[in-house]
């Protein structure tokens, strides 16, 4: 092998560990969004259309989009196998069942994950009330922008993304930022 081509494989090799670190580290600390925080998970307020929700739940039917116009809809980026999901799921069940007449709806996108791990984890909660579109694959996750789990959106009556999350939310995170989308 000559130098050159030494050299290259190098370069390519240290560029591919590089972005490893990167993603490693966290997409949202390479990208210049705020570090997160210990006294919750990292917001950022946002603007923009929310992209399409659609697929096939948790249970195998399709999810129906037209049933979330006119709500507040909190789309939830979780997995089984993520412990802070399993500890923010009763929170965001417990929203849904106290804001649900005022309005809200709140939507899970299951990333990377199979149907019968996710169903069990729903079980085990007591949260089968939440619906969740399956996302083997992650894309539906991705079109959302979601770079890990869990991470929230909060999505206006209008349907446009008024808040992100990265890291899992609590009932005081909700009830400052759903709150009062609800009131309006």
């Amino acid at each position: 092998m000559s130098r050159g081509r030494i050299l290259t494989a190098l370069l390519a090799a240290a560029a591919v560990v590089a972005l490893g670190v990167t993603l490693a580290s966290g997409v949202g600390q390479a990208s210049g969004d705020p570090a997160p925080t210990a006294a919750g998970p990292l917001t950022q307020a946002r603007t923009g259309a929310a992209p399409a929700l659609t697929g096939t739940t948790l249970t195998g039917a399709p999810f129906d989009p037209a049933a979330l116009r006119g709500k507040v809809v909190l789309v939830n980026v979780w997995a089984s196998w993520c412990d802070p999901c399993r500890q923010e799921l009763p929170v965001l069940a417990a929203a849904q069942r106290r804001w649900s007449d005022r309005g809200l709806k709140v939507v899970g996108i299951d990333i990377r994950d199979n149907a019968e791990s996710a169903r069990a984890v729903l079980a085990d909660l007591g949260v089968r009330d939440l619906p969740s579109i399956a996302d083997p694959q992650g894309t539906t996750a991705v079109a959302w922008g979601a770079r890990g789990v869990p991470e929230s959106f909060v999505v206006d009556r209008s349907g446009q993304v008024r808040w992100w999350a990265h890291g899992a939310v609590d009932a005081a995170w909700l009830e400052q930022r759903v709150g009062p989308l609800l009131s309006s």
